[in-house]
């Protein structure tokens, strides 16, 4: 395309708009879609891009911000819980892998270095199709789509040593590997690492109070691409140095306002990566050679699938049948890191170009296929239940999912104390703030809570709000309060919304979003009024006995002016009925009455 930039992006954005939505209606998935579009628009295709290269350089930013979110995920004390999946079931699918397709190139004549390249990058799987699609299906929390995720993580983290080698397999033409270039390599790492830690905390710190929206997406991004091009000057993978900034922060106060920030750009990115990679599928190498590119890939995916579903069955996975077979079924494709590995042994000369060119083709074809292929194995499983799935399960089978059900927003101090009263009961919570001062308080005691704004749906969806069951919205501002809640009501109308009301009027507000509202001093006021009463010598049951019909009292007027709570004549006259009623409520005390304030049982929201 000789059109300048602003038209190539428009060309890529009408690209995936069009075909997105179309793939979707047949439900064969967003990545699907972007490939093709890529075909359509390469040079292969259309011809509107010619220069493939570039553009695939150009989109790779996409995969680094993806290892940046999966960092984001991946907190330290979460991988030495998974290191048993991570690197056994990880190292011994790659090890297999390679060992199998290796040695099959190996007996075509190959010799055993670029043999050995060839099957360690077929090993690879592609980290952006596969957690795509067990998103899309919603797969991830499966005991496949969790053994996937370990995979597809010590995959990306043997890729990095890999493309350090092949310079040294690639012989005396190519780069060799010297102290000066490991100390280099080495030094970059431990700088990362400070960097991620210490200095980037402070910097999203001193952004954080300047209240700046776009200020902490710029700072975002340029933490994100600033380790990624720092790793990349040292010799090193880009991907590893935006991973690596992901794992520091993780667990830090800003983890989901980052995921929150950088998600939107990861998502169009990977986009315009799987385009990419589309138009650099060589269609004439296809057209000319159809019955090698179809034998690579059906022997790829025969001998991956056919691994992927022994390491499943096997320690630590022992997944049940079904799950290992969909477990090969996501990951039997090639990989986004594939087409660096064979790019970086067509650099050095351990591959030729024909070869290049076959392996790209048979692993984009692999890529293409996979989301149809999955498809068709999900329905072909459905259509053949596992006799073992229809036994009716015992209660003791049921495992609970740990994962916080109750989101806390506001943790000023009636957030804090709803919050503790949780943990007491073992509850666990996801707890958000946007005052710093508060955020640095509250971890130095040990609380786990995030910065960042629940009235921003991104936030919410960063910070699990699918599978939040109860929403404590508890903010000091009320027009936040009422913000926020109207926004979870409409993301997510299934679940319970708690507010803090300022007052009457501003309960009227929440309840008309249909939340349940706790005026933030009618119950400590009452509790004190109680004490001044047993002070001045009345009995403590008696007391209680009032605080309870006077609170009973009191959420049935409430409930009542929500009516009409717009209107103020009809307002101040139920206000007059209401002291009325009162009034001679207590005074058939005095009488012998019984005041039979509870017989209508109103749900207490004090």
């Amino acid at each position: 395309m000789h059109g300048s930039g602003l038209e190539l992006a428009l060309v890529f954005l009408l690209a995936g708009v069009v075909a997105v939505p179309v793939f979707k209606r047949f439900g064969l998935g967003a990545v699907l879609a972007y490939l093709a579009a890529g075909v359509a628009l390469g040079p292969d295709g259309m011809g509107v891009v010619s220069d493939t290269d570039r553009i695939l350089n150009a989109s790779e930013i996409g995969v680094v911000m993806l290892l940046f979110v999966i960092g984001l995920e991946l907190s330290l004390p979460r991988l030495r819980v998974m290191r048993k999946p991570v690197f056994y079931s990880g190292g011994l699918q790659v090890a297999l892998t390679a060992a199998v397709l290796g040695g099959i190139v190996l007996a075509t004549g190959q010799h055993w270095k670029p043999a050995l390249v060839i099957g360690l990058g077929l090993a690879l799987s592609s980290t952006a199709v596969g957690l795509q699609l067990l998103g899309e299906r919603k797969e991830l929390a499966t005991d496949y789509g969790r053994l996937a995720f370990a995979i597809l993580l010590f995959q990306d983290l043997v890729a990095i040593p890999l493309l350090a080698a092949i310079p040294l397999l690639g012989g005396a033409n190519a780069e060799t590997l010297t102290w000066t270039v490991a100390g280099k390599a080495i030094g970059a790492l431990i700088l990362v690492v400070i960097g991620g830690r210490y200095l980037l905390r402070w910097v999203f710190r001193v952004v954080a109070r300047t209240r700046m929206p776009e200020v902490f997406t710029a700072t975002a991004l340029f933490a994100v691409l600033s380790s990624a091009w720092f790793m990349q000057e040292a010799g090193l993978s880009a991907g590893l140095g935006a991973f690596i900034a992901g794992v520091l922060l993780a667990d830090s106060e800003f983890r989901h306002e980052l995921e929150s920030q950088i998600q939107p750009f990861e998502g169009l990115l990977l986009g315009l990566f799987f385009i990419a990679v589309g138009m650099g599928i060589d269609l004439d190498r296809i057209v000319k050679e159809p019955q090698l590119i179809a034998g690579g890939v059906l022997l790829l995916l025969v001998v991956k699938f056919a691994l992927l579903f022994l390491v499943g069955k096997l320690r630590p996975g022992r997944l049940p049948g079904r799950s290992a077979l969909m477990l090969g079924g996501v990951l039997w494709l090639g990989g986004e890191f594939a087409f660096v590995v064979f790019r970086e042994a067509l650099r050095v000369g351990l591959l030729n170009n024909a070869v290049h060119d076959r392996l790209v083709a048979i692993v984009g074809v692999s890529m293409a296929l996979t989301p149809i292929l999955l498809i068709g194995i999900s329905r072909l499983l459905r259509d053949f239940p596992d006799r073992r799935e229809q036994k009716p399960k015992r209660e003791f089978d049921i495992i609970e999912d740990h994962r916080p059900k109750v989101l806390i927003a506001g943790m000023g101090r009636f957030g804090q104390i709803v919050g503790r009263l949780l943990l007491s009961q073992r509850i666990p919570i996801v707890a958000l703030e946007n005052d710093l001062e508060t955020i640095d308080t509250l971890r130095r005691f040990g609380v786990e809570l995030y910065y960042g704004d629940p009235t921003r749906p991104d936030l919410l969806r960063a910070a699990g709000g699918d599978r939040i069951k109860v929403f404590i919205i508890a903010m000091d501002d009320p027009d936040t309060t009422t913000k926020a809640v109207r926004l979870v009501r409409r993301m997510y109308p299934g679940a319970k919304v708690f507010a803090r009301a300022r007052d009457r009027r501003h309960a009227w507000r929440l309840m008309d979003l249909g939340a349940i509202v706790s005026r933030e001093l009618f119950g400590s006021s009452l509790e004190m009024g109680e004490q001044v009463m047993v002070t001045l010598g009345m009995p403590a049951e008696t007391a209680a006995d009032h605080v309870r019909r006077f609170r009973d009292h009191d959420e049935k007027v409430l409930r009542a002016q929500h009516l009409v709570y717009d209107d103020d004549e009809a307002l101040q006259q139920t206000a007059r009925e209401a002291r009325e009623e009162l009034m001679q409520l207590f005074e058939a005390d005095t009488v012998g009455g019984t005041g039979d304030a509870g017989s209508d049982k109103p749900r207490a929201v004090s």
